[in-house]
């Protein structure tokens, strides 16, 4: 028989198999741990880049924590440097030991314990720690995704120095428009746009941000005054303005910085976003699919595969939490379904009308 490179499945008359979850996971603080002195044992690499990816074995090809999010251990010892490196994926960066600095793309960003800073797809950049203590840093990435698609493309050796390129640059460049127009074709809204505009699309700079814990928290703790009668939950996104509608931290991902003060429990809720909750004050626990998990200060956790049931509880202890969440992919693909109540239909977001909370009613 021929080899055809292909294959017809029927599906005639079928209906869509049950979602089948990844089970919700925990890292515990004493396994990061002993992984990070690991790590710090081996000889130096000649890249400079000490680091394990932490794989669910559910989520099929690129080792991630979920089928698109990576989560990466990363140590650097005191005066060691990683190589330059680039890829088309792009990282949410969180130091959860030490401090140093990185050069993304030319630019300095020294960073401290509980910063958050971004990195952008295909810029050059370098891990640098200068200090006396081990720096440990999580790396989020959309990697799995790509090698998903079969198209992560990393480039171990870049040449030479990158310079940035300036921002009148990028202007011009971006309010270059094609002459030949993109038009209305029918009265109900289809349009036809032709190749050249099609190839120099509209551009959006992005641009590596820095997140200083310091100065998020002080905005953090007034959202205790909310108290327990707030329906919502007490955080910030760390926003990129560029990733515009999308609520983004990356075109990927948000990050998410909560507070969750002593003795509150979330209401059940679900969304199609996959969620991994880094503790790194406080304990409590999380119930995802009916099945209970403890967590707490320096535990990393799958804690929401998407679309699975779950909510979130602090002992008597105030929490504090990094989130990060793939819901910006979600609305730029129209498949973002989100339930914030089991007694409320779910909603697209960033497609029709979202939820509201009670917030305007337990602030006078």
């Amino acid at each position: 028989m021929e080899e055809r490179g292909f294959k017809f499945v029927d599906c005639t008359g079928a209906t869509a198999e049950p979602l089948k979850f990844p089970s919700a996971v925990i890292i515990k603080k004493a396994l990061i741990e002993a992984e990070v002195e690991r790590l710090a044992s081996l000889p130096a690499p000649e890249n400079g880049r000490r680091v394990s990816m932490i794989a669910h074995p559910a989520t099929g090809v690129g080792n991630g924590l979920t089928h698109g999010i990576a989560v990466s251990l990363c140590v650097l010892k005191p005066g060691e440097r990683t190589r330059p490196i680039r890829h088309n994926s792009s990282q949410v960066n969180f130091c959860i030991r030490g401090a140093g600095h990185t050069i993304i793309d030319g630019r300095r960003i020294d960073y401290q314990q509980y910063d958050v800073w971004t990195t952008t797809p295909w810029s050059v950049y370098e891990h640098f720690n200068e200090t006396d203590e081990l720096q440990v840093r999580l790396t989020y990435s959309n990697s799995p995704l790509l090698e998903k698609l079969n198209v992560h493309i990393v480039d171990e050796n870049p040449a030479g120095e990158v310079e940035p390129e300036s921002e009148e640059a990028v202007s011009d460049r971006a309010a270059t428009a094609s002459p030949f127009g993109t038009f209305q074709l029918t009265e109900d809204g289809a349009w036809l746009m032709p190749y050249e505009t099609l190839i120099n699309p509209g551009a959006v700079a992005l641009k590596p941000l820095h997140w200083s814990w310091e100065k998020v928290k002080a905005e953090l703790d007034r959202l205790r005054a909310l108290g327990k009668n707030y329906a919502g939950r007490r955080l910030y996104l760390l926003y990129d303005p560029a990733t515009g509608r999308t609520n983004g931290t990356t075109n990927n991902f948000f990050a998410t910085l909560t507070i969750r003060p002593a003795n509150i429990i979330d209401r059940p809720h679900r969304h199609v976003s996959a969620a991994i909750n880094y503790y790194f004050a406080g304990s409590g626990y999380s119930v995802v699919e009916g099945q209970r998990y403890h967590w707490e200060a320096g535990d990393l956790m799958l804690s929401a595969p998407g679309w699975a049931v779950h909510n979130h509880a602090s002992k008597d202890e105030d929490v504090y939490e990094l989130t990060v969440q793939d819901q910006p992919l979600h609305i730029a693909m129209g498949s973002l379904l989100w339930q914030e109540s089991l007694k409320l239909a779910p909603r697209l977001l960033g497609v029709e009308s979202g939820f509201l909370t009670n917030r305007a009613a337990v602030v006078k």
